[in-house]
């Protein structure tokens, strides 16, 4: 009887340790492993933020803009507790999160963080941007025990994508450009925006553009010897909060001898889930979203 009775205790102990295993995470700097489920949560990374809130996970600490309206509900419930450039240190303190996400914005302060939780720096960028979109959906099912709800969410992305592929199937190609006031950037297929490329088929109208953060400086005169067919416009001042002015900026004789201009194919995305919250699955499905009633209508 001792012997069975020391046997179930056994097993019972080793059940228990099997429920308390460490959890084992892809983040942008390799593997993180945690000793427990994160219950308390800080986030930096409006991407990351994106993605959390989509699969229903909890964010207690989230800086003070977020810039996306769809995230009004999770900024009201949450700390301010810094800016996506600065922690407030003694917020985060009285919070006492049991995990920090960081991302681009603030991944190079991952060290100092991890005296006060540990981090997951969950930062996207470069060209496979939808790849990274679904690591980090994997991840956070991973750490948060929503492996369904992420296998569920990556395959409403996948659906959508495919949709959009449809849409823009020979349709021409395209030119994807940010304005900053009255600057003008273009970005390629190795750009933050060139999953747009890559990803959704559109073909390039100009090769070799530099892969820069914030794209290859051009003017009006480079788009008309481009003349695509497609002009895709990301309005940086409309992401930020500011007062938009791409629509202003390319109303001139110049655009309006394009291709893009006389077809009435120049599409104003919608600036902010793509430039603040660039991979966050929300972001990803709205940008697809826009460009399948572009190209579909």
């Amino acid at each position: 009887m001792l012997n069975r009775i020391a046997a179930l205790a056994f097993g019972t102990a080793a059940l228990a340790s099997t429920a308390l295993a460490d959890i084992t995470a892809k983040t942008a700097t390799g593997e993180v492993t945690l000793a427990e489920r994160p219950s308390n949560v800080a986030a930096y990374d409006v991407a990351a933020i994106d993605t959390l809130s989509a699969l229903g996970i909890n964010i207690a600490g989230v800086p003070n803009k977020l810039y996306l309206d769809y995230l009004t509900d999770v900024a009201a419930d949450a700390t301010v507790v810094g800016t996506l450039f600065e922690p407030d240190y003694e917020k985060l303190a009285i919070l006492a999160p049991d995990l920090i996400v960081v991302g681009s914005r603030m991944s190079e302060l991952s060290q100092p963080l991890s005296r006060i939780a540990p981090v997951l720096d969950m930062t996207i960028t470069g060209p496979d941007i939808l790849e990274q979109t679904r690591d980090r959906i994997n991840a956070f099912g991973t750490v948060f025990d929503k492996a369904d709800a992420a296998n569920a969410l990556i395959s409403r992305l996948d659906d959508k994508l495919s949709v959009a592929r449809e849409a823009t199937e020979a349709k021409g190609n395209a030119l994807i450009v940010l304005t900053n006031g009255n600057k003008i950037s273009a970005f390629g297929e190795n750009s933050r925006f060139g999953w747009i490329h890559t990803e959704v088929g559109l073909p390039l109208a100009a090769e070799g553009l530099d892969a820069k953060t914030h794209g290859q400086a051009i003017s009006f005169e480079f788009i008309v010897d481009t003349n695509p067919d497609w002009l895709i416009v990301v309005d940086r001042g409309a992401a930020i909060g500011q007062e938009g002015a791409a629509q202003a900026t390319f109303s001139n004789p110049l655009i309006a001898e394009t291709k893009a201009a006389k077809s009435g194919q120049i599409v104003y995305l919608s600036s902010a889930p793509i430039y603040v919250a660039s991979g966050g699955a929300i972001s990803v499905m709205r940008t697809l979203d826009e460009l399948i009633a572009a190209f579909g209508g």
